[in-house]
């Protein structure tokens, strides 16, 4: 049984791969938009933020007196929280996939083929996971290219690797249970835009403690808080504490829930027999 359904997961993973092969213009504008607003930040607001940083309490110190070393500090900081607005954009691509799935009856149809219920989720979780890491090397390249320098080691760089693939697993599992509900692509496009607000409503742009009372209180406690701050501190050394393991509690707490909520969605659909 385990291997029919790993089977069926690889064939729907395979079509999934076919889709993002078929539509490459999709994976371009989901590295797009961050390599944009990458761009944006650090060449119009880098030299300004650069130098608040050291008196802001923020994880890096010293803000520079010259602009282009602030700008550069700036960019240190700003990339993890660019990384992850990748992560919610490949998220936000897989709800739209969905939605058309369902729009077009060919999740129903599945239903009545002799596959594990399990795999077509998988298929669209596991496709978006890979187009999140093509998107991620796209952005690194801009980012070294414009002067980031990461400070640590192959084996930090692989752990981060990982936590953006867990990052990834857990937006997309939620994303797919998104497109699911969603009663049309419009809506499927929609729905997910919250999760592309979040990385700037945390510590990836500016550190949470320059935010008043309650914007902070609620950017200290959200999911991409604790990954902005494992993700810096893994590519320039900044100190990760704790914020390493919630970031990993974080990522298995919302995979878990979306997962049981894609599959309860998934099995109320009705299936189709015929036409």
């Amino acid at each position: 049984m385990t291997a029919h359904a790993l089977a069926d997961t690889v064939t729907m993973l395979r079509r999934s791969l076919r889709r993002m092969r078929r539509y490459p213009s999709l994976t371009l504008f989901i590295a797009g938009i961050p390599v944009v607003l990458m761009l944006l930040f650090v060449y119009v607001f880098g030299g300004t933020l650069g130098a608040g940083l050291g008196s802001s309490g923020g994880a890096l110190g010293g803000g520079a007196a010259n602009a282009g070393l602030d700008r550069d500090a700036y960019l240190a900081y700003v990339v993890p929280g660019i990384l992850l607005i990748g992560v919610a954009g490949a998220g936000h691509g897989t709800a739209i996939s969905v939605a058309m799935d369902m729009t077009a009856g060919i999740i129903a149809r599945f239903r009545t083929m002799a596959i594990a219920r399990g795999s077509v989720l998988a298929g669209h979780i596991l496709g978006s996971v890979v187009q999140t890491l093509l998107a991620t090397v796209i952005v690194v390249i801009v980012a070294l290219a414009i002067g980031f320098r990461p400070t640590t080691g192959p084996l930090d760089w692989l752990a981060a690797t990982g936590l953006i693939v867990l990052a990834a697993v857990a937006v997309s599992t939620l994303c797919v249970a998104l497109g699911l509900a969603a009663n049309s692509v419009e809506t499927a496009s929609n729905s997910p835009m919250f999760l592309t607000l979040l990385p700037f409503l945390g510590s990836g742009f500016v550190p949470a403690s320059t935010m008043p009372g309650p914007l902070r209180w609620f950017a200290e406690n959200q999911p991409f808080t604790p990954l902005n701050e494992a993700l810096r501190g893994l590519l320039i050394g900044t100190p990760i504490g704790g914020t390493g393991l919630l970031a990993v509690a974080w990522c298995v707490g919302v995979a878990a829930l979306g997962l049981i909520w894609a599959l309860r969605l998934y099995e109320r659909l009705p299936v189709r027999v015929g036409g």
